[in-house]
């Protein structure tokens, strides 16, 4: 039986969601200063993959931030992101084969939300051309026969009309073994007003962490504490994998 103070603790949460994504850019418009401690990396090719019925508007800001620090960013150039469709599902490993081999190197794929969810899905399809994956409140532990149980249940039920038929693969590999053979970093917030956050933690492992951050999910992505996050996660040498420390003079920005 659920909690009945939890429930209604995420009903708030979920009302008071675009209040706390517009307030994320207060936040950040007031970091910028320290926000420019942020370390640069070797400028890999980075993939920005948008959360459910959102495009790549919304994941503006980051890439701006991204290609501020030196990386050649893109966006997922697929329209709406309606769920796991056929465009989506043949067009992802397309493009991430198309950016490897235009920049000689591996891709890393940050992906908020849903986008997260493919993000992860595209690691364990050709680990070979995934530097890395870095995903914003995406509830990847949640089961595909769960989907439902986020405050997004609505949309996504709106978007089935236009999924593909999930494979046995993403039924099974997908959900059941969350560690990846690349290193995971996954930033979230216990004040998610969309997803538990439970469903969007990494397992244990050598090159897999978790961070969280305050703020809402929406919010993620321009998010102060998650772009210093990124950042340095980026920034690491291939092959060279650490743990994250926020820096002392940015520790106030992390739980």
């Amino acid at each position: 039986m659920s909690d009945p103070r939890e429930s209604r603790r995420r009903t708030a949460l979920a009302a008071t969601e675009p209040v706390r994504a517009v307030a994320s850019f207060g936040a950040l418009a007031a970091g910028l200063p320290l926000l420019r401690l942020a370390p640069r990396g070797d400028a890999h090719p980075v993939l920005v993959l948008p959360g459910l019925m959102a495009g790549d508007l919304s994941t503006g800001t980051l890439r701006r931030w991204l290609r501020g620090l030196g990386y050649p960013v893109v966006g997922w150039e697929l329209g709406r992101n309606r769920g796991p469709t056929p465009e989506v599902v043949d067009g992802l490993p397309a493009l991430v084969e198309r950016l490897a081999r235009e920049h000689g190197t591996a891709v890393s794929i940050v992906g908020q939300s849903l986008g997260g969810i493919f993000a992860r899905r595209l690691a364990m399809r050709s680990p070979h051309q995934v530097r890395q994956v870095i995903t914003l409140g995406s509830p990847f532990r949640l089961l595909l026969d769960h989907r439902y149980r986020t405050h997004a249940a609505f949309l996504y039920r709106l978007a089935e009309r236009w999924h593909a038929p999930p494979s046995d693969s993403i039924r099974a590999s997908a959900y059941s073994a969350p560690l990846l053979e690349v290193p995971a970093t996954a930033i979230y917030s216990k004040t998610d007003g969309v997803a538990s956050w439970q469903w969007c933690l990494e397992d244990d492992g050598p090159r897999a962490q978790n961070i969280e951050v305050y703020g809402s999910h929406c919010g993620l992505g321009h998010n102060p504490a998650a772009l210093v996050a990124i950042a340095d996660r980026l920034a690491q040498p291939e092959g060279e994998w650490q743990p994250f420390t926020p820096p002392r003079a940015l520790r106030h920005l992390f739980p």
